[in-house]
């Protein structure tokens, strides 16, 4: 990803990812937990790609009322995402219902995509690199009908 050199765009479409998240479970009990490390990272990551004016953005498909999850990535959004340069739009997953939609979550990096596969519990369990130009332009074509319809994040309200 680091290499981008024109497009970085990501979509969700999961309500949990909390398979993966170490800091969630903190989250949800109340607890206090220090994400300036992996905040960190991700800005050392994303921020030179912006820098270099890569298009970076993350769109989210969600339900509503939203899971505890997502709750959750909202409120990291300011300091992860959007704090390291991203733009990022949520879409309340019912007004997404005409569209036109990959199976799975992708990154579209420049001219491949980057699909991740999870378990239902949303554990990572793996991914893969496609390369097919009708994969890509198709990838591409849902990440943008997505975030045309989608709510900037800075409007966006969670319910």
């Amino acid at each position: 990803m680091r290499l981008a050199q024109h497009r970085a765009l990501h979509l969700e479409m999961r309500d949990t990812y909390a398979g993966t998240d170490l800091t969630f479970a903190d989250w949800l009990a109340g607890r206090l937990f220090d994400n300036s490390e992996r905040a960190t990272h991700w800005h050392a990551v994303i921020r030179p790609m912006v820098n270099r004016d890569v298009d970076v953005r993350r769109a989210r498909i969600v339900s509503e009322p939203v899971s505890d999850y997502i709750r959750y990535e909202y409120e990291g959004t300011p300091l992860f995402a959007v704090g390291a340069g991203e733009q990022v739009r949520w879409l309340p997953r019912q007004r997404a219902s005409d569209l036109m939609l990959p199976g799975n979550d992708f990154w579209l990096i420049d001219d491949q995509v980057v699909f991740s596969y999870f378990r239902g519990d949303g554990k990572w369990v793996g991914g893969e690199i496609v390369t097919d130009a009708t994969v890509v332009e198709f990838c591409a074509s849902a990440f943008e009908a997505v975030w045309k319809r989608a709510i900037d994040h800075e409007e966006y309200r969670p319910s």
